[in-house]
């Protein structure tokens, strides 16, 4: 057996399982092991037949027999039934949506039984029982008093003593169509065929020794059956390290490929740098000052800049990233009198790339005017987006972009004439080429894939240097987790004369006191965002669809009943690019006051304007969202309001809704965030592809710690992995897969 077979080679599945297992993502038997519980469930006490009381937990063990699966008269519910029987008497057994159970015991098996008693003391039954098969000589001696010594109570020679027998039983992950109990038995089946020793150790033995961390084949049994407490801690501590070691090595090999190439030289790029921020109207912070200080040094290291940016929401990434474009903008490639080096600045939507256009050209025009007025910036920027080109200066139109032709800015950006490009996953086409990419930088960098950054990285002959940038806090140990292959900037501070959020939870009954707040907002001449959870109404029809305030009809509602004087516009992901672009201009304008969205307005978006944001359905977003839909109206001196309106109000919402309601730290948002509830909430288990026993890691600073050490140094000792073909087949997995969303 092959740790790499198909489940479906060992196990007959029927369709709801194979449905199941391929939503949980397994597909092969190492899969199936490394499907851990997510708990472990205490059996209850030892007990026979004849002591059966409603209600309880007890553990028996006997014979099963008769076990047949048919189903429901009226409900057409599939049920397997059978009798368990002892010394003392036998007991009606029941698994309800279970039918495979009747081919996984053979007729008259000694098994041990635990479950919770149902019915009455005058006809009980067990329901759902879990069992496995057991040596009749491993029941404890006297369990049954006179009957221990009988065949049905299997007596004892070896004084009582259990053997591989266990007081917890796991309970796995489920899917509909397929349960723990299924996990539980198919599992055993596959450790006593010896699967779990046919799966190479990805952690080296000296590693494994340094940390006393159990072997794989050992952590399997210990993780699935536990024979003793400190059996499952002890091995998901090793799964733990395993996982987060797997990430290092991968970030080591990235950071030791990129550490390999010779950089771009920017020459007097502290000059220039002083020289932009002489000429804004604002001094920078010091941690932007900070930043673009490590941006320069690495501008004149070794190798290649690899370094994260990461900021809470208003604190002026945009600003360090000019400092650094229009440094590199004004170095020329090395040997040449005339030309400039080239910016790449990547951005997840075309609302952000053409905000960003504008921003830089804003930024670059200081050199010789206003963009608007006086003399053009010299520095020539380009946007391409999947809707179309432009380029800056106009030879037309004095200070104003102008539409080009996709091909003839193609050229323009091969030959070397448009020093900065602007754009979104469009440049990182094949047909894109650059002459001299000193500088890519990429904005909101969850949202890319590692091969999207790559692919931007690998736009010019010699290695460009790399930035990315995010506005969503990252707690420090999932930052050396995810990123451990860049150096890491942290932007802690806001400019000055920023506003202090307010943020309210808003109960149904204060629903009308809100709307007037709103509207004395807009009186003031100010706009506001409302954001919704979904953007069509819910199937009435379908009782799983998520029975959320729709985009759609909240933007009718709001006009017709709300603020019928003021103009309410609409924005969502389903809408066209056109669409999109005409509806922010219009809000950006002044002519709609009223934007009702969906998170699509979550990164990015500037309107200093906007001073109100409402966001429905407020326990339905992660924390680390509802800060950044909270930061779209953090970015003026006007004071900016954060009404949430929960549709639901648990206790663990409630606890999430006023920690934000009381801090506008995203910083320390994450931080307790990551501690009371896990990184998944926090950033979307998905995204990142952290499995639970690797989020419960992060909350360990020590292990990160270690497993980075480690990591690195058998890297730099052998980057190719030879001697470890199993880590370096692991490793090569995580860094194809990781960051996706």
């Amino acid at each position: 057996m092959s740790p790499e077979d198909p489940m479906a080679k060992h196990f007959r599945l029927i369709h709801a399982q194979t449905t199941a297992l391929r939503k949980l993502g397994l597909v092969t038997i190492r899969d199936l092991l490394y499907h851990f519980p997510a708990r472990y469930e205490a059996q209850g006490s030892d007990a026979s037949t004849r002591e059966l009381i409603p209600g309880t937990k007890v553990t028996m063990y006997g014979t099963l027999s008769k076990l047949k699966a048919k189903k429901l008269w009226k409900s057409r519910r599939a049920i397997t039934e059978g009798w368990f029987e002892d010394a003392t008497g036998r007991v009606k057994c029941m698994w309800f949506n279970q039918p495979y159970i009747a081919s996984y015991v053979a007729e008259g098996s000694f098994v041990r039984l635990a479950g919770t008693v149902g019915g009455n003391e005058k006809s009980p039954y067990i329901a759902n029982p879990e069992f496995e098969v057991v040596p009749p000589g491993s029941v404890p001696s006297g369990l049954f008093g006179k009957a221990s010594g009988s065949s049905a109570g299997g007596g004892s020679a070896s004084g009582g003593k259990l053997v591989s027998l266990h007081s917890v039983l796991p309970v796995y992950p489920e899917s509909r169509g397929i349960t723990s109990l299924w996990f539980y038995h198919a599992i055993r089946r596959m450790c006593e065929k010896g699967a779990h020793k046919a799966i190479a150790d990805p952690i080296p033995e000296v590693v494994r020794s340094k940390y006393h961390l159990p072997d794989l084949s050992t952590a399997l049994v210990w993780i699935h059956t536990p024979e003793k407490d400190n059996h499952a801690e002890a091995a998901r501590k090793r799964f733990a390290f395993e996982e987060i070691f797997i990430m290092q090595i991968a970030r080591a090999q990235e950071r030791a490929l990129n550490d390999s190439q010779a950089p771009f030289l920017i020459s007097n790029g502290e000059t220039y740098a002083k020289q932009f921020l002489t000429s804004i109207n604002f001094p920078p912070t010091r941690a932007q000052s900070r930043a673009i200080a490590d941006i320069l040094k690495d501008f004149g290291g070794a190798h290649p800049m690899a370094r994260l940016l990461e900021g809470d929401v208003g604190s002026g990434k945009t600003l360090v990233a000019a400092a650094a474009a229009y440094a590199v903008v004004h170095s020329r490639p090395a040997g040449r009198k005339s030309g400039t080096l080239q910016v790449a600045y990547m951005a997840p939507t075309e609302i952000l790339a053409t905000q960003h256009f504008q921003s830089f050209i804003e930024y670059f025009s200081s050199e010789g005017g206003s963009a608007s007025g006086g003399q053009a910036t010299s520095t020539k920027i380009a946007l391409i987006t999947g809707s179309g080109c432009w380029k800056f200066p106009s030879k037309v139109t004095r200070g104003k972009p102008t539409a080009i032709s996709r091909a003839q800015l193609l050229k323009w950006v091969e030959n070397g004439e448009i020093a900065m490009v602007v754009g979104t996953h469009a440049l990182i086409q094949k047909s894109i080429k650059f002459q001299n990419l000193a500088l890519a930088i990429v904005d909101e960098q969850h949202r890319f894939g590692t091969a999207q950054r790559r692919a931007l990285a690998k736009k010019s002959a010699a290695a460009p240097h790399f930035l990315s940038m995010t506005a969503t806090p990252i707690p420090r140990t999932l930052a050396l987790t995810l990123y451990g292959d860049l150096d890491i900037s942290v932007l802690d501070e806001l400019p000055p004369g920023r506003a202090k959020v307010t943020t309210r939870i808003i109960k149904k009954e204060q629903r009308a006191e809100a709307y007037e707040d709103v509207r004395r907002e807009l009186k003031m001449g100010r706009q506001a965002f409302v954001v919704c959870p979904r953007i069509e109404e819910p199937d009435p029809e379908k009782m799983s669809a998520l029975q959320a305030k729709s985009a759609k009809a909240e933007a009718r509602r709001l006009q017709k009943d709300v603020f019928p004087e003021f103009k309410v516009g609409l924005l969502h992901g389903a809408m066209t690019q056109k669409e999109k672009d005409s509806c922010m201009k219009d809000f950006v304008s002044g002519k709609v006051q009223v934007l009702v969205a969906t998170s699509v307005v979550e990164v990015g978006i500037n309107v200093p304007n906007a001073t109100v944001m409402m966001i429905e359905g407020a326990e339905r977003f992660g924390l680390a969202q509802l800060h950044q839909l909270r930061g779209r109206v953090m970015r003026s001196s006007h004071p900016p309001y954060c009404f949430l309106l929960p549709e639901t109000f648990g206790q663990v919402s409630s606890k999430r809704l006023r920690a934000l309601e009381k801090s506008d730290d995203g910083f320390k948002l994450a931080e307790a965030d990551l501690e009371t509830r896990g990184a998944g909430d926090l950033f979307g288990r998905r995204q990142w592809g952290i499995t639970d026993i690797g989020m419960e890691a992060l909350k360990n600073p020590r292990l990160i710690q270690a497993a980075r050490e480690e990591a690195f140094a058998l890297v730099r000792e052998n980057p190719e992995l030879e001697k470890y073909p199993e880590l370096a087949a692991r490793a090569a997995s995580v860094s194809g897969s990781m960051h996706s969303e």
